[in-house]
This record gives structure tokens, sequence and C-alpha cells, in this order.
């Protein structure tokens, strides 16, 4: 079953300095037939202006994946753990047993754009970690890149969660074909351009869609596209 989220039903927030749509059920939005998909609980997708952030926050208990769409992000924790990342880069954080962490637009002239995605961890009461990886933009062309894994690797980020996260940037008109095993799940998100998947089902610019029991799927771009495949477990969450 392929289920299609248009960007326009996403709910947004938005003040002077932060406009977040969101994916999933997050702070001020509690919708209790939208709170999560497999392990994946939280699916922001941030813009912030120049020089303002989110200043220090506590998290516990959940995988946390920052992917730089445009600009620099900047984190800092109580781990001791600083950097700026941008395009190219990803972040991961497993909050565990407790961090306390900030992020914050490196730009005092540019807005930072990134998506924010938070998984259930596969085990309670990990130690606390940080990691951040850069990928070769040009290993994504026209091919799945995975990105984030539970078997990480130099340039895939480790995850305490049975997924992995595929980059992709496909031209006009190509296709791409994902095989999972049986009984998973499958989330895309098209970050820029129009895919169809399995012929029928459009996504447009920030559209996603939810896939299960369908561990085959095929992917054409109707135009040159930037998209994120999620390969999720299946199961109760």
């Amino acid at each position: 079953m392929i289920q299609l989220y248009p960007a326009s039903t996403r709910y947004t927030v938005k003040n002077d300095w932060l406009e977040s749509n969101l994916s999933f059920s997050f702070g001020e939005y509690y919708d209790p037939s939208n709170i999560r998909f497999g392990p994946l609980r939280v699916f922001n997708d941030d813009t912030v202006q120049p020089g303002r952030g989110f200043g220090i926050h506590p998290h516990r208990e959940a995988e946390i994946v920052s992917i730089v769409l445009k600009g620099q992000l900047k984190h800092e924790d109580n781990l001791g753990n600083a950097g700026i990342i941008g395009t190219g880069s990803i972040q991961r954080i497993s909050a565990g047993t407790g961090v306390l962490h900030s992020e914050f637009n490196a730009s005092n002239q540019e807005e930072v754009q990134f998506l924010q995605l938070w998984f259930s961890p596969d085990e309670k009461k990990l130690t606390p970690s940080y990691e951040d990886i850069t990928y070769d933009l040009e290993q994504m062309h026209n091919q799945l890149l995975p990105v984030i894994s539970h078997i990480g690797s130099e340039r895939v980020a480790k995850i305490h969660q049975d997924v992995t996260l595929y980059l992709s940037r496909l031209d006009g008109k190509e296709t791409l074909t994902f095989r999972q095993e049986e009984g998973r799940r499958i989330y895309v998100f098209t970050i820029d351009g129009e895919l169809s998947i399995n012929n029928d089902n459009i996504l447009k610019t920030r559209d996603a869609a939810r896939i299960t029991d369908l561990p085959e799927i095929t992917i054409q771009a109707s135009k040159d596209s930037f998209f994120l495949l999620i390969d999720l477990p299946g199961g109760e969450f």
C-alpha cells in the first residue's frame, strides 16, 4: 500500500526566526492518527534565519539525524562535541540516557535549511554519542547512496535502529528500483523535483509517501529530482 502525503498536509510552525513543517505529531501539533511510521517518530523540515537557532535543550531515548539542504548548521553539546555541518554532511546523535545540545544557524547572512528526523532506538539506556559524516555528492547521481545505517562505515553514519537512509539525485526520465525484505516499510520524501512511484503515485517537491506491503518499488523522475528514501522495519513500535 502506498499512502501519499502532499506537502500541503503538513502542520507548519512559523515565527520571526523559524519555519518548521512537521510530518508527524510534534510539540503543539498532536494528531493521534499521525504519531509515527514504524520507528520514525519525527520528520521536521526546518528553515532557520541567520544567526538564530535552538538554545541548549535536552533529549533522551532517541536517534536524531540532521541533514543540511542549504547553508550551515552549528552544533554544540554537553559531551564536548562542537562543529558546523553543511551540504554534503549528516549528523547523528544518540541521545540515550540523556544529552544537552544546541543548534544554530552558523551564518549571519543566509538561512539554513535542514531535515531533522528522530527514530526510536532499538535499545534503551544507550550511552549518548555523536557522529557526523561527509558523503560524496557525485555518488548519489542516478543511484541510491546510503548515508545512515545500522551498519556504519567511513561515509555511512551508524544508527541504533534497523533503518537505512538513502539520498539520490535522479535525472529527468531516469528510473530506480528499490527492493527490501518482505514485511518492511519504505518512506520516500521528495526534497526537490517530481517523482512517480510505480507509475501512478506522483510526489512533487516536499511530498512524502509511506509504503507498506510492497517489497519492491520503481521510482521515476519526471524532471531532475532530489529525494530521500528510508528502509524501515515492520512490526509494532
